[in-house]
């Protein structure tokens, strides 16, 4: 193991530890669900803009991403900034309107918006499930990708910096809560972005400069230069699909969704689109240019997943490079505790309150219970990232695909269309869903296009068609939410 990279990192778990702390003293007397996984509905627009951005960069953009861009080329970069867009979609897109009604709803999570919106126990079951599956597999990726982080760049076998690694987060998301999260995202942000800006002037200058490094690409093969990338992956279809999956699909996100009504004003709204565009625009651009330039220097990396540790090994001084390992740590930690929490949510306020509603009022119990449904779903997933699979960024589409499937259309078309109603809703998430999961798990493409494609639009069409046997619901009081 290597001391002097280890030590800051060691620091930095430490920092993340007292901002815990922190935000466990913050915390507000009243109700502690609104506090616990909302914060109080208190973040400004810079918070607001850096928790939904490192929500968003995850593991699959601080190793996936770079990784299929040391693997493909140049032609990767380019289509990784069709992302630059999302957090503007998510808040122009829900932002206002879906915070209105959450606090008129007294609204904690995704799923009691939705039971405000359609009044169909079944629907929320059923989307509760989804959303626990789903997550599952996404955080499953993030502890994958900071364990091997720890791997590449400590020397700390794989089993041990899993443990580490998730025992960490586990801990401070159930202690913390929502306003832990969102502190420690926004000291992560800025985290990501110093390390990004150096990383990549590191390995522009490792290579001899810009020039340099695309002619030692060329050499390697021509293709990583092209806008195809090698194997001509990036075709029309494949860049339309992606443009659905990691753009416009992710304003069905239930991580990210929530954090759309957790802000206090529309001044946060405005100013979290404009800082959270900018964040995404260059971390994005830096960590996947970053991995394609990375080639140059590192020619004959095995697994592809690895070059951004071990480029921050090779081209920074160990203890820079320790500095600086917390950028992608800051990027997984940030979207795990995220959709820990919302797990979490769920499955006390969504499925828990909704058997037992008597214990709404009973705070100690909830409070107990939240911390440890937090707890045994880290060590769940702890286990079912014990034996990872090679590249993390298909796995991690894959999650993100299955949530859009089945939350995207009855969260915009609640919002959005008056007559919308449960059996539309329903028809939606079953017929997107099961889609999704055939065309996935047979890995079809049908006409070359991500499963997302036809599930997204055979679920539109489910979601117009069951809406004419069905009939719209009238606007609840926010006590019924629990009923």
């Amino acid at each position: 193991m290597k001391a002097e990279v280890i030590l800051p990192l060691l620091g930095y778990l430490l920092l993340i530890a007292l901002l815990s702390v922190y935000a466990m003293r913050k915390r507000r007397q009243g109700n502690f669900l609104n506090e616990y996984f909302l914060g109080g509905r208190s973040m400004g627009g810079f918070v607001l803009a850096m928790t939904l951005t490192t929500t968003y960069i995850s593991a699959s953009s601080f190793i996936g991403g770079p990784g299929a861009a040391y693997k493909y080329g140049l032609g990767w970069v380019l289509l990784a900034m069709i992302q630059v867009p999302a957090v503007w979609l998510s808040l122009g897109v829900l932002g206002k309107k879906f915070a209105i009604l959450a606090r008129r709803y007294n609204a904690v999570t995704l799923n009691d918006m939705l039971y405000a919106r359609y009044r169909s126990p079944l629907l929320v079951w059923l989307a509760s499930l989804s959303l626990l599956v789903a997550f599952i597999g996404a955080m499953t990726v993030q502890f994958i990708g900071g364990a091997r982080l720890l791997e590449s760049a400590a020397g700390i076998p794989y089993d041990t910096g899993l443990l580490i690694f998730g025992g960490t987060i586990a801990l401070y998301t159930a202690f913390g809560g929502f306003r832990a999260s969102v502190l420690n995202d926004a000291m992560q942000g800025l985290v990501m972005l110093i390390g990004t800006f150096l990383l990549l002037f590191a390995v522009v200058h490792a290579a001899g400069g810009m020039h340099a490094a695309i002619s030692k690409l060329q050499h390697i093969d021509p293709r990583l230069v092209t806008p195809q990338g090698v194997d001509n992956i990036i075709t029309p279809t494949f860049l339309s699909s992606f443009m659905v999956l990691v753009c416009f699909g992710v304003i069905g996100l239930p991580h990210t969704a929530v954090r759309c009504i957790s802000y206090k004003d529309s001044k946060a709204v405005h100013r979290g689109i404009i800082v959270g565009t900018l964040v995404v625009s260059l971390l994005v651009f830096g960590m996947h240019l970053a991995g394609a330039l990375g080639r140059a220097i590192l020619p004959d990396l095995a697994i592809p997943d690895r070059v951004i540790p071990v480029l921050m090994l090779t081209v920074l001084p160990p203890f820079a490079a320790g500095i600086f390992l917390a950028a992608p740590m800051a990027a997984i930690m940030s979207t795990i505790n995220a959709q820990l929490l919302q797990s979490s949510a769920t499955i006390v306020k969504d499925l828990y309150l909704r058997l037992y509603p008597q214990q709404m009022d009973n705070e100690p119990r909830l409070r107990r219970l939240s911390g440890i449904v937090t707890l045994v779903l880290g060590v769940l997933l702890l286990l079912a990232a014990w034996n990872p699979p090679d590249m993390l960024i298909w796995l991690n589409l894959l999650a993100f695909g299955g949530l859009e499937a089945v939350f995207l259309w009855p969260l915009v078309l609640g919002l959005y269309w008056e007559k919308a109603n449960a059996a539309g809703a329903l028809s939606a998430m079953i017929v997107g869903a099961s889609c999704y999961t055939l065309l996935a798990a047979l890995q079809l493409q049908p006409g070359g296009f991500h499963p997302i494609v036809p599930a997204l639009l055979l679920s539109l069409l489910a979601f117009i068609i069951g809406n004419l046997f069905g009939r719209s619901a009238s606007a609840p009081d926010a006590s019924s939410l629990y009923e």
